[in-house]
């Protein structure tokens, strides 16, 4: 999938589920329906913040061809919870900074974090 205007591709993306001590039961309740229902590989549980996220959350990775699939699904069944979308360029400053997509609140990422890890 090509990008116009910039000479990185989406080679996958990422969606990162945020949650709380309140809201971790819903959290559970959408990672098991979307494993039954989605092509996609799931990270784990982070229940401490990690890296540019805020907050505890855990990751969904998932190919391009499935974004038309899942990001709608997520638009509509999210249950109040805070997900974050970015595509992986191999550029993850740009990735979350500047071509990401929120769902729910925006929040503070790190992105100090990011800013001087290497092009992938």
């Amino acid at each position: 999938m090509e990008n116009s205007g910039h000479s990185e591709s989406i080679r996958g993306f990422h969606a990162h589920v945020y949650y709380d001590d309140e809201s971790r039961d819903r959290a559970a309740e959408l990672r098991e329906r979307i494993e039954g229902n989605f092509n996609v590989v799931m990270g784990r549980w982070r229940d401490q913040p990690v890296g540019p996220h805020p907050q505890a959350m855990y990751q969904i990775a998932f190919a391009p061809a499935e974004f038309a699939r899942i990001v709608p699904w997520l638009m509509l069944n999210r249950n109040g919870l805070v997900i974050l979308v970015h595509p992986e360029t191999g550029d993850d400053y740009s990735d979350h900074a500047e071509h990401a997509l929120w769902m729910g609140r925006k929040l503070e990422l790190k992105l100090d974090f990011l800013r001087n890890l290497p092009r992938r």
